[in-house]
């Protein structure tokens, strides 16, 4: 099934065997801390947005286009754009997740060549965003 990434002007096809690696999340949150008198206070909640979207591909699952990668990297450098993520028959409002590094790839080995030709393929893609 297609999974795709669009700016509402330009769509992006990403790779279709990656992996969601943290879909089984849980919207709850909770922090817990001690009072100056020794009573445990806990608070919980449901997160209303801030779902993590984890995209992954290793070296024998995912490879993914120069191409695909430098596109992806451009929607990365517009701080707060908010892109439309399809995939498994679902739409999500998301952005770049920079707390962590948003995007990861190791290009496949090809020999010395510099710069790296079009139609180079990279792997161990990883695309971190947020559900917003």
């Amino acid at each position: 099934m297609a999974i795709t990434i669009s700016d509402g002007t330009t769509t992006i096809n990403l790779p279709p065997d990656l992996l969601w690696q943290d879909e089984l999340w849980s919207p709850v949150a909770q922090s817990a801390e001690y009072s100056i008198a020794g009573a445990l206070m806990v608070q919980t909640g449901l997160m209303r947005a801030g779902r993590p979207i984890t995209l992954t591909g290793d070296t024998s699952t995912c490879w993914i286009e120069r191409e695909t990668l430098l596109a992806l990297m451009a929607y990365a450098a517009a701080p707060g754009q908010v892109f439309t993520l399809a995939m498994h028959g679902e739409e999500y409002r998301v952005i770049m997740r920079h707390q962590d590094v948003a995007i990861e790839a190791e290009p496949v080995p090809v020999g010395l060549v510099v710069p790296l030709p079009d139609g180079q393929m990279y792997n161990n893609f990883i695309l971190r965003l947020m559900a917003v």
